[in-house]
This record gives C-alpha cells, structure tokens and sequence, in this order.
C-alpha cells in the first residue's frame, strides 16, 4: 500500500472506533447516575457509622454535568475496547512477521481481561480504601469531598491495580524476546511478594485482612504464572539450542 493508501485506512480505522466509543459513550451517560450513587456509597458509610456529614460537593454550576460526561467517556472507551483494539490490530498486523504476530495476539490476549480484571479488584476495594483515608480526618470535622477530585482519585486507583495485573504478562514478554530469564524472575520472587504485600496493605484497611489477602492472592499467583510460562520458554529455547548443536556438530 502507498503512503497514501495507509492513511485512507488509518482514517477509516480511527472513525469507526470513534464511532463505537460515542455510542459507549452514550451509553455510559445512561448509566452514569448508579456509578455516583456507588462513589457516594463509602461517604454514606462514613456519616451513618460516625454521624458526621459527608458527601460529595459539586462546587460549579456545569460540575454535575462533567463529572457525568467524566463517567461516561471512561464507560464509553472500556465498552467500546473491543473494537478500538481490534482496529489497532487490524491496521498494524499487515506490516508485522509471523512471528511478532504471535507475539502480539498473545499479549493482548492475556493483558486484556486481566486489566479489566485488576480494575475490577480496585473498584471492588475502593470502598474500603475511602474508608480507611476518611478515618483520619477529626470526629469534629465535615468530610466534603470535590466530585471531580473524588472521581479522579477512584479512577486512579482503578488504572494501579489494572496496570498490576498486567505487570506479570510484560515479564512473559521480556522473556520472550530474551531480555528477562525464569531464572531471573523466580530468584526475586521474595521481592515480589513483599512489594505485593505492601501494595495490598495500602490499598485496604488494616483490620480487613480478607480483603487484603483477596486482592495479594491473585496477583502473587499470576507472578508466578509469568515464571512457569517463562521456564517453559526458556527450556524449549535450550532444547532447539542443544538440537542445533548437535546438527551443527554432526
């Protein structure tokens, strides 16, 4: 294809994922009214337990409105992944080897339900998070927290523990293409699970070690799934190493 042509097919790939992101987006403003009564569900929580007044304040005129345009684009792209990443793919693939190819369909293969899945974890405790940074403020005072502020922060979260999910297939990755061995990523595994840990401990309360333990196990599991899917690697990349060798030698 002539540099034209490619960029005749960039535009047309770029107009449908546009398109199927608005009509996520769409959707996502349908439904933005039950993501913020669930954001506002752990302030709730707070002023019943500790009869305080919390909640969350909209300080403009048009702030109702962004923070649901807010709700509603972040719902219209993880919707809409799907397709974006699939014309991603599609517009891509045409210039790779077979071999990155493989490569490639097999990241996206993993990396995407287990972002998706660690963003499901971080809503998931998100909650208790509030909780526990909301138990340092005085009995005395209000807990009023900006919409916009508020929605950033539980985003945030979401995206870090979506990311750490993820961080097990980069390791799968740099071995694949020779930079990281098994042998390499087993002999940090201390390392891993202590910065697990204190991942985990800071992302729920203290006193909720179920919590805490449902969100380590998983992420302590899938590390060592990169291993064992590295070693595998590793011993079929020795195996051709030795067969060749030995033709070599022959």
């Amino acid at each position: 294809m002539s540099l034209g042509q490619h960029l005749v097919e960039l535009r047309r790939r770029l107009l449908i994922s546009a398109l199927a992101i608005i009509a996520g987006l769409v959707a996502g403003f349908i439904f933005a009214d039950i993501v913020i009564d669930a954001l506002r569900g752990p302030l709730t929580d707070v002023a019943e337990t500790s009869g305080r007044n919390a909640g969350i304040t909209f300080g403009g005129v048009t702030t109702g409105f962004d923070l649901k345009m807010q709700i509603a684009v972040t719902i219209g792209i993880v919707v809409a992944s799907p397709v974006w990443l699939y014309q991603i793919w599609a517009f891509v693939v045409p210039g790779l080897v077979r071999k990155e190819k493989l490569y490639a369909f097999g990241f996206l293969a993993a990396a995407i339900p287990l972002f998706l899945a660690g963003c499901y974890a971080g809503w998931i405790v998100f909650p208790h998070i509030v909780e526990l940074m909301l138990g340092f403020v005085g009995l005395e005072d209000n807990i009023l927290l900006t919409a916009k502020e508020y929605y950033d922060f539980v985003l945030k979260l979401m995206l870090a523990v979506g990311v750490a999910f993820v961080l097990p297939v980069f390791l799968v990755l740099l071995n694949f293409a020779g930079v990281l061995s098994a042998q390499s990523i087993i002999k940090g595994w201390r390392i891993a699970i202590l910065v697990i840990t204190l991942f985990t401990a800071t992302a729920t309360p203290a006193a909720d070690i179920v919590s805490m333990f449902l969100l380590a196990i998983p992420m302590v599991m899938l590390y060592f799934a990169a291993y064992g899917v590295a070693y595998l690697h590793d011993r079929r990349v020795e195996k051709k190493s030795q067969a060749l060798d030995a033709e070599l030698a022959g």
